[in-house]
């Protein structure tokens, strides 16, 4: 097996995606927000994923970049069906991943929420832990999922909340209230 990386432009910025090619199938094994720069994108690919090789990705992950560009774009595409290699995915992150992946477009849960989904309703903060180490992100849409009152909460992204806010703001959710100097 193979891996191979491409970047791609979006609304947001550059983004890149990382593939696992097999003889008959191709996983996304990484996606990544935009950095400062291409080139801190590919730097940051090549921490990630030191043997992936930047090359034109294989059709089922050009058709994923198509998708994840266009719902950056504001179309409406939850990328439910979108194949992730989930090897190294430990299984309660891969069970917070699909409850996030169920989260449409334009909406948003809280941390609370998913822990409370997941069965375990004092795990908000681990749910969110999870969410930062995310190797998926736009596909696995942790940008949906917001600290409690619909604050936007931490995002591990480069641009941080801001970046988190954009997304959402491109998906059409309403933009969460900004905190007050009153608020706790």
């Amino acid at each position: 097996m193979s891996e191979g990386y491409a970047l791609f432009p979006t609304a947001i910025g550059t983004c890149a995606v990382a593939w696992r090619d097999s003889d008959s199938d191709s996983g996304i094994v990484r996606v990544l927000l935009p950095g400062e720069s291409d080139d801190a994108v590919r730097a940051q690919m090549s921490r990630d994923r030191p043997t992936a090789h930047e090359q034109a990705p294989p059709t089922a992950v050009a058709e994923a970049v198509a998708r994840m560009s266009a719902l950056m774009d504001g179309a409406q595409d939850d990328l439910a069906d979108l194949h992730l290699d989930w090897s190294g995915v430990s299984d309660f992150h891969r069970r917070v991943y699909e409850i996030a992946r169920a989260i449409e477009p334009g909406t948003t849960l809280t941390y609370g929420e998913v822990a409370r989904r997941l069965g375990e309703p004092g795990a908000a903060q681990a749910v969110g832990q999870a969410l930062g180490r995310n190797p998926f992100p736009i596909v696995v849409p942790c940008h949906r999922v917001l600290a409690a009152g619909g604050k936007p909460g931490g995002f591990s992204a480069p641009g941080g909340a801001q970046t988190k806010l954009r997304m959402l703001v491109i998906e059409g959710a309403r933009e969460p209230d900004p905190p007050t100097l009153f608020d706790t």
